[in-house]
């Protein structure tokens, strides 16, 4: 009872310090089919809040309790735009691509908000000071959407895959192996990423090396 106490306590610590991050959400898409999807099926006000959710769901992954810990973020922002792909982040600045709402079959709203997680988790990830790969990079992406509970039913399966670095849904699930090894794996993995990676960091946290873990990995599940 006094664990979940406390958990619940870090909960609202965390909550309480993402008011002190602005979030905001602009439609600029608003007069084609997918930005008048965006407004109907999700909204400005619903998306800003995800926003914020998954800021402190990020803070709670990585195990950032406080400011001084995290990237020195002050504003998440989203654009809804005109443009192809899915979406993207710069910076502080996420970009939803209108075109992929519009053409999306399915739940939209559930999809965008696991789009956003995933978005939002570039923003506060560390990357190693530019030098781990974008599979990783993504991986963790994907590993935060997971753990949100918003992975789609599109993904590979567990232990599926041709490489522990392939990124995106594969990596994220190879990345949910080793937290099944040790609890708070991915977080101490990206607070090494703070400063520089190497493979080896794998090593440093789990007593193996990367490619002996994914080896592991794939005849866990008969890959």
């Amino acid at each position: 009872m006094k664990l979940h106490v406390v958990a619940v306590v870090s909960l609202l610590a965390l909550a309480a310090t993402a008011s002190a991050v602005t979030y905001d959400a602009t439609n600029t898409a608003s007069n084609t089919a997918g930005g008048r999807r965006f407004d109907q099926a999700v909204g400005l006000s619903y998306a800003k809040q995800v926003l914020s959710d998954a800021s402190t769901f990020c803070w709670n992954i990585f195990n950032q309790r406080s400011t001084a810990e995290r990237k020195p973020v002050n504003a998440v922002t989203l654009v809804v735009e005109d443009i192809g792909g899915v979406a993207f982040t710069s910076g502080n600045g996420i970009h939803l691509s209108a075109q992929y709402v519009g053409g999306y079959s399915g739940d939209v709203k559930r999809e965008v908000t696991g789009v956003l997680y995933h978005e939002v988790a570039h923003v506060w990830q560390w990357n190693g000071q530019g030098r781990a790969n974008g599979g990783l990079i993504e991986g963790i992406a994907d590993f935060v959407r997971l753990k949100a509970g918003y992975a789609p039913g599109h993904w590979v399966k567990p232990g599926q895959g041709d490489r522990w670095d392939q990124g995106y849904d594969v990596t994220a699930r190879f990345l949910d192996y080793c937290e099944s090894l040790k609890r708070g794996f991915v977080a101490q993995l990206n607070a090494k990423m703070k400063d520089g990676y190497s493979d080896d960091f794998f090593a440093q946290i789990l007593g193996k090396n990367v490619q002996q873990l994914w080896s592991d990995y794939k005849a866990k599940y008969g890959g």
